[in-house]
């Protein structure tokens, strides 16, 4: 991939960043492809302590990062599998890439479909640009600030919420969703991929979604701009907007939803919902 038309400020455009990045995830997800059902050998280890991690992951991140980085050489790179290279780098740089190779890597040694190649686009440590390819269910989702939101060419929008909203949550979350919703709501048990699951709440599947402590930016970089370009939010749970690409990668309890539905949540549902 050829290194981009530069802007007026020297920086090639948010439509170009994300023309490459939907165009890298293509290929990774098929590198990914090529491990899963057992094609080829997975060669699965454990990092930091219960943290899966397997051949498939490495090999789709180190094409991400050989391919990306050639192409925005000035980018500074944050991934799951290569972690935090350099932080001043990353920090200082334009725009960072942020990047899980494999999203939901439990659910792809497992061959279940529901795992995707994330990539974002941070600047200012606000999302610019942001695709989840989905190569076992045959989707995509892509966005950018300000250009929309996308799944499979479809633009999205979250215009409201359903009467009895569908929120995926742990059983603990119970009480509190039955205080937030007296009109009765509906619980989604255990969606393997963080980042599927608020793009799930972009295409409208799910009205909103509790996030568990200690999710990373690579959990979230890409979703959060689809969220965000179909007319949903993330925020911790008192509200506050979620930024990207700081000192600290490591994240506080959070929820998704469309503002009807996150509108009750707030004050009612809390962090002891994790138990």
């Amino acid at each position: 991939m050829a290194n981009a038309p530069e802007t007026a400020s020297g920086r090639a455009s948010v439509a170009e960043d994300l023309a490459l990045i939907r165009d890298a995830a293509e290929e990774a997800g098929r590198i990914a492809l090529s491990y899963f059902h057992g094609h080829r050998e997975m060669d699965v280890r454990m990092k930091g302590g219960n943290s899966p991690v397997s051949a498939g992951d490495l090999a789709a991140d180190t094409y991400l990062r050989k391919v990306l980085m050639t192409a925005r050489p000035d980018y500074g790179w944050l991934s799951e599998e290569s972690a935090d290279i350099s932080q001043t780098r990353r920090q200082t740089a334009p725009r960072s890439f942020i990047v899980d190779p494999i999203d939901g890597t439990r659910a792809f040694i497992d061959g279940r479909d529901i795992w995707c190649v994330s990539i974002g686009i941070v600047e200012d440590e606000k999302p610019i640009a942001g695709v989840l390819e989905c190569p076992a269910l045959r989707e995509r989702y892509w966005a950018s600030a300000g250009g929309g939101a996308f799944k499979d060419g479809r633009r999205l929008s979250v215009t409201g919420s359903r009467a009895q909203p569908v929120v995926a949550a742990p059983p603990k979350a119970e009480p509190q969703l039955e205080r937030a919703f007296p009109g009765g709501y509906i619980r989604r048990g255990h969606i393997p991929s963080l980042a599927y699951r608020i793009a799930m709440v972009a295409d409208g599947a799910l009205d909103a979604t509790l996030v568990k402590p200690r999710s990373h930016d690579w959990d979230i970089a890409a979703a959060v701009v689809i969220l965000n370009e179909a007319g949903a939010r993330l925020t911790d749970m008192e509200g506050a907007r979620v930024t990207l690409n700081g000192e600290d990668i490591v994240k506080p309890a959070m929820m998704a939803g469309s503002p009807r539905t996150l509108e009750a949540m707030f004050g009612v549902v809390t962090a002891r919902a994790f138990g």
